[in-house]
C-alpha cells in the first residue's frame, strides 16, 4: 500500500514590544515571537476529521462548518473560507501559546491549520501575501477583529520592526498593501525581557 502523505506545520505565539495597537491604525511596531507554538498535522482520511486535546469533530455537512466558538472554530474558517467542504483529511491540532493571553495563539493556530491546508491543495504564497490571508480569514470569518502585527509575526518569526503605512483601514486581500518587515534578530543576540501570563483570558477582539 503507498504511504500516506503527512504535512506538518507550526507558527509561533508573539509578543508586541512597542507600538501596539498602532498597527491597525498605520504605525509602526517592534514585536518578537515567542518559544511556543502551534502546531498541525494532516494527513489523508475517509472523512473530514477535526482532533484536538482529546476531542474529535466530523464535518459532514455545510452547518458544521458554522462558527459555534469551540475549539473546532479555527479550522472550520479555513476550510469554508477555501471552499473545501468535501475535503477528506484528518488534521490534528494543539497549542501550547496561552488561551487568550494576547499572545497571538489563534492566529498562529490560524496560520499553521491554513498553511497546511495549503500545502495540501498544493498552493503556495510569498510571506507577505499568506500574512493578509491569515489575518482575513480569522477577521471575516471569525469576527476577530485584531491588528496586522499577529498575522505579520507568526508567518515571519523572529525580531522584527514592522511599518503599516496605508494600512489605517481593512481591505480585501488582493487591495491590502504590504507591510514594511525589517528582520532585527541578528542585530540583537537575546532581548532582555520575560514574558509571564497571569491565567486571566481577555478577548482581543472586543477590547
Amino acid at each position: 500500500m503507498p504511504k500516506t502523505r503527512v504535512i506538518r506545520a507550526s507558527a509561533p505565539g508573539r509578543c508586541g514590544i512597542i507600538g501596539n495597537p498602532t498597527d491597525m491604525y498605520g504605525g509602526s511596531v517592534l514585536s518578537c515571537s515567542i518559544p511556543r507554538r502551534a502546531t498541525v498535522t494532516l494527513e489523508e482520511a475517509d472523512a473530514l476529521i477535526l482532533e484536538t486535546h482529546g476531542q474529535t469533530y466530523i464535518l459532514r455537512n455545510r452547518t458544521d462548518f458554522h462558527i459555534r466558538g469551540d475549539r473546532f472554530d479555527v479550522p472550520r474558517a479555513v476550510l469554508s473560507h477555501l471552499h473545501l467542504y468535501d475535503l477528506k483529511v484528518r488534521l490534528r491540532y494543539e497549542s501550547d501559546i496561552p488561551y487568550q493571553g494576547g499572545l497571538s495563539g489563534s492566529t498562529a493556530l490560524m496560520a499553521a491549520t491554513l498553511w497546511a491546508i495549503l500545502r495540501h491543495q498544493q498552493v503556495s504564497y510569498h510571506r507577505h501575501h499568506f500574512a493578509e490571508l491569515t489575518r482575513y480569514v480569522e477577521l471575516n470569518r471569525m469576527g476577530i477583529v485584531c491588528g496586522y502585527q499577529d498575522a505579520y509575526m507568526v508567518t515571519f518569526g523572529g525580531l522584527n520592526y514592522m511599518e503599516f503605512r496605508d494600512k489605517e483601514f481593512y481591505r480585501t486581500v488582493a487591495d491590502e498593501p504590504y507591510a514594511t518587515v525589517e528582520p532585527l534578530a541578528d542585530r540583537v543576540p537575546a532581548i532582555p525581557l520575560i514574558v509571564a501570563h497571569t491565567g486571566v483570558e481577555h478577548n482581543s477582539g472586543a477590547v
